[in-house]
């Protein structure tokens, strides 16, 4: 066993972006279209009374139900953003529930997008046809669906269109796909069914029975959704009227989770001591000088007190050594100190897992010595710069890893105790690897810094699938000045199931993040298996996974189901799905599948089968109404990022953007009389600009300075949930009313008036500005960001700035330059300006500096193309 260490030094800062993708097949370019707040009427601007905030809405057909009621809504009825978790009326007297929104990110593999029609996409083998007595079916079945309302999307399933073309030619239309946003975790409100045995499944094609299955009442059998085959029901389905076969849920609800518990006890889940007893390691970066030092403490110490007191927590520190900290010393901080130049031996791992020490503890029994430990930390003390420090950031993972699992394996003759739920190593980092496996040089000029580079990309994804293997995610924290070679994190973080985040400083936003990244309830062993009917295939796939090779045919002959291994089941993730046609669809419904198996936090083992039917139409018109502006657009936009690799690919991505809006104008608009305009469809009114918002923002447009910056916050929208996407793309904006009210109002910089103050929410960034407004009217703004963001991970950073200050550039550069538009444009698309007097219009318009940028409708008009008219 290595020297023990009185006291100990302080942390290390390192950053992964995760953006891994899952390929199914060739991608085209699927989109579908969320919708963004629509602007009020000119007389009566919606205004949010402070026990009204709800998050937007998604246009939905009126057959069909919405599928989310929470978050914030115009008093217009204007769509407006969607928020992961409903946030409560935003009453500064009492906490809204606001949107949960972590993530993990992992793209597919890029695909060209070819915008003519003909575009071919890889096949998948057609889904059969099986009759299996069709006539007689027909007349005996029961059709349990006949007064059910269910074909909307569920919560976990966001689809692009609530209709499908039943046209190949014009449903595969690249510029304007179609396809799904599946939060496989995502917690139900009203709580699924649950059922407590095997499911009944097509012996043909694996799918799930469900409640759009035509059953034969007097034998019980029922008929396959996807590929029409009759299967039997071991008489479970012999029912007298169809009204009894309602009481199964599986044939009543869109949406049920099959349930098996480990002990096999009928109705029994373990919770006291399987959630809980997943450990939390913290493994620190000690490079760091006296002021990050004493931020990261204080950011630590607080951590440690908000864990729930049976948690295991665990530190490691690391520098050029690794010291592992013994919780058995109670009256000073003592650690372990191992060499950090080359991975642990076998045998010195032996030597530390079963020595004398406690290298894990619950937080109630040793919260004095935690504290002890984090206070013993020393600023780094030779004058070397912070990138030039020896780091071996993975050589203390590996550690980290070995205490975790301990000697359990050997103990139990080989068997391997399974953890409830993910264990979570957390790395607070200062600077980038550069000692021991997984390093790279200090200088980016040195001459073999390339091949050394990649080496060490290989040997950290290798670690970080190790970690994977063991059901342990590892979150990597970053935050300071140093830069801390994004790339090589990456990998470490994707591959695990965690995620990588940059912050400003070891402050108040890295300590928030510090504790929603413990508290993230992560699920294991996760499979996503997506099914199709009529010859619907997926062709691509972009979130926090991989395409996982299954072999069911000994079970089911035909199963053509996509399956893809995600790296954990958490609530903030999503995937982004694009689905095509291989020929023309003749039926009157379509029919979708989703079964998401994986082991939850309380060591049971969960299927969860959702299952969506949508009308087929001829109408192109039908077809359009139907589309969900907001969640086109992040299906777009999550295809355009996974290509965006570097700035230079953001550049060309803004191009392709262009190309689609002229596409989609040209195949689905119409000419304008006496122009060579095209017109954009009246029906996809907010499209265009959601996706103007994402070609100037951040994720494709100059805001951002580093490159770092950029990969870290792709990574994060690639694998986030829908709401979290939807405000990455496009800003939301909200101006304080006298009497503690805000009104929504479109992200233009129309919105930059004299004695107002603004709340701009994009996801990972909330800015205030004022001007000239109290500090009553800050201390409202602050708190209505605070719990719009109360759930949200990463946990953004709130900044408030006055009018004219530096800071102010931040918040100007990410509205819409609305201001360079004639007064009735800016009318049209900004009601609110009509109840402003002339003076008040006139300084307005003064105080605007001119630039280039185009706004929205000059965009759309270098574009040929006319935009749409506002409703």
């Amino acid at each position: 066993m290595a020297n023990r260490q009185q006291s100990s030094s302080a942390y290390s800062s390192v950053i992964p972006n995760l953006d891994t993708k899952l390929g199914a097949s060739t991608a085209s370019p699927s989109s579908s279209s969320p919708s963004i707040q629509r602007f009020p009427p000119p007389p009566t601007p919606p205004v949010i009374q402070p026990n009204q905030i709800h998050s937007p809405l998604i246009r939905t057909p009126p057959n069909l139900p919405s599928p989310s009621n929470h978050g914030i809504r115009t008093t217009s009825g204007s769509p407006v953003p969607h928020m992961s978790t409903p946030p409560g009326p935003p009453v500064f007297s009492s906490p809204l529930q606001p949107a949960a929104v972590p993530f993990r990110t992992s793209p597919s593999t890029p695909q060209p997008i070819a915008y003519s029609s003909n575009s071919s996409l890889p096949t998948s083998s057609p889904s059969p046809l099986f009759s299996n007595g069709s006539v007689e079916f027909q007349h005996q079945s029961s059709g349990i669906t006949e007064d059910l309302t269910h074909d909307a999307d569920s919560p976990n399933v966001l689809f692009s269109a609530h209709k499908v073309l039943k046209q190949k030619k014009l449903a595969n239309v690249p510029s304007l796909g179609f396809g799904a946003l599946v939060s496989p975790g995502r917690e139900v409100s009203f709580g699924p069914q649950i059922i407590q045995r095997d499911p009944h499944r097509c012996h043909n094609c694996g799918a799930y029975a469900n409640l759009y299955s035509n059953i034969l009442l007097g034998s019980g059998q029922w008929q396959c959704v996807i590929c029409r085959n009759l299967n039997g029901s071991e008489g479970e389905y012999i029912a007298p009227s169809k009204e009894e076969l309602r009481n199964l849920p599986e044939l009543s609800s869109p949406l049920v989770d099959y349930v098996q518990t480990t002990n096999k006890r009928p109705g029994f889940i373990p919770v006291s001591e399987s959630r809980i007893s997943a450990p939390v390691v913290l493994v620190i970066d000690e490079c760091l000088d006296e002021q990050h030092l004493q931020h990261l403490q204080s950011s630590l110490h607080a951590f440690v007190d908000s864990l729930p007191p049976t948690t295991r927590l665990g530190i490691v520190l690391y520098g050029r050594t690794v010291s592992v900290y013994d919780f058995s010393e109670e009256s000073i901080a003592s650690a372990d100190v191992l060499p950090g130049d080359k991975s642990p031996s076998e045998e010195s791992l032996r030597a530390l897992i079963y020595g004398t020490g406690i290298y894990l503890t619950p937080i109630h029994a040793s919260l004095p010595v935690a504290h002890a430990i984090l206070s013993s930390m020393r600023e780094y003390k030779l004058k070397l710069p912070e990138v030039s420090r020896d780091r071996c950031l993975g050589v203390a993972v590996e550690f980290a890893l070995a205490i975790i699992q301990g000697p359990s394996a050997e103990i139990s003759r080989g068997v391997v105790k399974r953890p409830g739920g993910n264990s979570r190593i957390i790395v607070c980092a200062g600077g980038p690897s550069t000692y021991g496996p997984g390093s790279v040089p200090h200088s980016l000029g040195h001459p073999n810094y390339p091949h050394l580079e990649k080496t060490a990309l290989k040997w950290m994804e290798m670690l970080g699938r190790e970690a994977n293997r063991r059901n342990t995610v590892v979150d990597i924290l970053c935050a300071g000045t140093c830069p801390v070679r994004v790339p090589v994190l990456q990998p470490l973080a994707k591959s695990s199931g965690g995620v990588l985040i940059l912050h400003d400083d070891f402050g108040e936003a890295f300590g928030v993040n510090l504790q929603r990244a413990s508290t993230r309830a992560a699920g294991s062993h996760g499979i996503l298996e997506i099914r199709c009917s009529d010859n619907i295939f997926v062709s691509q796939v972009v979130g926090p996974g991989e395409e996982a090779h299954m072999d069911n045919h000994e079970s089911f002959k035909n199963d053509t189901a996509l399956a893809i291994q995600m790296l954990s089941v958490e609530e903030t993730q999503s995937f982004a799905v694009s689905m095509e046609t291989r020929g023309d669809i003749k039926s009157d419904f379509v029919y979708f599948q989703f079964a998401i198996r994986y082991s939850n936090v309380y060591q049971a083992d969960i299927s969860r089968v959702i299952t969506v039917r949508l009308p087929t139409v001829d109408s192109i018109s039908a077809y359009l109404a139907s589309v969900q502006d907001e969640v086109a657009a992040v299906l777009i936009g999550k295809r355009t990022l996974l290509r965006a690799k570097n700035f230079s690919d953001a550049v060309d991505m803004r191009v392709t953007l262009d190309e689609r809006i002229k596409d989609i104008a040209t195949k689905f608009g119409s000419q304008v009389p006496k122009s060579k305009l095209n017109r954009y469809p009246k029906e996809l009114l907010l499209l265009p600009e959601l996706l103007f918002h994402l070609r100037r923002g951040p994720l494709l447009g100059s805001i951002l300075g580093h490159e770092d910056e950029r990969s870290v916050l792709r990574s994060l929208f690639l694998n986030a949930s829908f709401d979290l996407s939807l405000r990455m793309l496009a800003p939301r904006c909200l101006m304080h009313r006298e009497g503690g009210t805000f009104e929504e109002l479109p992200a233009y910089d129309l919105a930059m008036q004299s004695d107002s103050a603004v709340v701009l929410d994009h996801g990972t960034d909330v800015f205030i500005w004022l001007e000239g407004k109290s500090a009553a009217a800050l201390a409202a703004c602050r708190t209505l960001a605070e719990e719009l963001t109360e759930l949200r991970f990463p946990a953004p950073r709130i900044l408030a700035f006055k009018e004219g200050s530096s800071q102010a550039r931040y918040f100007v550069s990410r509205l819409i330059p609305a201001h360079k538009d004639p007064p009735y444009e800016q009318e049209a698309r900004f009601p609110q300006l009509r109840t402003l007097n002339a003076e008040q219009r006139t300084k307005l318009k003064s105080s605007f500096i001119h630039f280039d940028d185009p706004s929205f409708c000059e965009w759309m008009r270098t574009l040929k193309v006319s935009p749409p008219e506002p409703r």
